[in-house]
């Protein structure tokens, strides 16, 4: 088992390379059984995505930033055994120009020094207007 600093540790490279638009980098600093869920019930984006399926929900996505990356800062991180609990903000700019920037908590678990489960909670009704429109 990870000390709590080497979790945050590793969810703050898990990040990182988030931001970085480097979805192989994401994907392979997942648990083979890892799995991310999303908040609420837009439909294309809510719901649990397993690793294997995560990557074309990412392409997908990043497709459409101009910068090709949603950058996710966390503001704070709190660790007990295997969770670390984070807060963030993120930022990217549309490819037709809007600016999406949303608030998060995330509770991210790790296991054997990777990423097995990520738990996303955010502001749904400003992701739904960004990406689906109103």
């Amino acid at each position: 088992m990870t000390s709590t600093a080497d979790n945050k540790a590793i969810v703050g490279d898990f990040f990182e390379t988030f931001s970085k638009g480097n979805v192989p980098g994401v994907i392979d600093r997942m648990h083979d059984d890892g799995s991310w869920w999303v908040s609420g019930a837009i439909e294309g984006m809510s719901g649990t995505y397993p690793k294997a399926t995560l990557a074309g929900l990412l392409d997908g996505a990043r497709a459409l930033y101009r910068e090709g990356a949603l950058r996710i800062t966390p503001t704070s991180m709190t660790a007990e055994d295997d969770r670390v609990a984070v807060e963030a903000t993120s930022f990217a700019t549309m490819e037709d120009g809007r600016v999406y920037a949303n608030s998060y908590h995330f509770l991210v678990t790790i296991r054997d020094g990777k990423v097995a489960t990520v738990r996303e909670y955010m502001d749904t009704i400003h992701a739904r207007e960004t990406f689906f429109g109103s």
